[in-house]
């Protein structure tokens, strides 16, 4: 499957899954960037390791929390339609969810 076939199977009337979302995932992820941001200026200021340590810890659950959110919708969407489609569509999609759940759970 090309990436443009791909990509227009996880599409809907907005766009993909996720973009009815857009302005929470981006308010998220640039939180999340403000906390890496801290991160840095925390070891760059030599500050107590297990601060810096909490602080990782929580910018992770703040990037899980996003990931699973967004496998979420993935499979309500893209994973859905798919197998509502049938055939080689959905045998693809469902895979492309478990290899993604596979990363998650790896990670």
């Amino acid at each position: 499957m090309d990436q443009l076939s791909h990509e227009s199977s996880c599409h809907h009337e907005s766009g993909h899954g996720y973009l009815d979302h857009k302005d929470e995932y981006l308010r998220r992820l640039k939180r999340i960037e403000g906390q890496a941001r801290g991160l840095q200026r925390m070891v760059d200021e030599e500050q107590y390791c297990i601060d810096i340590l909490t602080q990782v810890s929580a910018m992770t659950k703040a990037l899980e929390s996003v990931a699973l959110a967004m496998l979420e919708e993935h499979l309500s969407h893209c994973v859905v339609r798919a197998a509502r489609a049938g055939g080689e569509e959905a045998d693809t999609k469902i895979k492309e969810a478990s290899e993604a759940i596979a990363r998650l759970v790896r990670s």
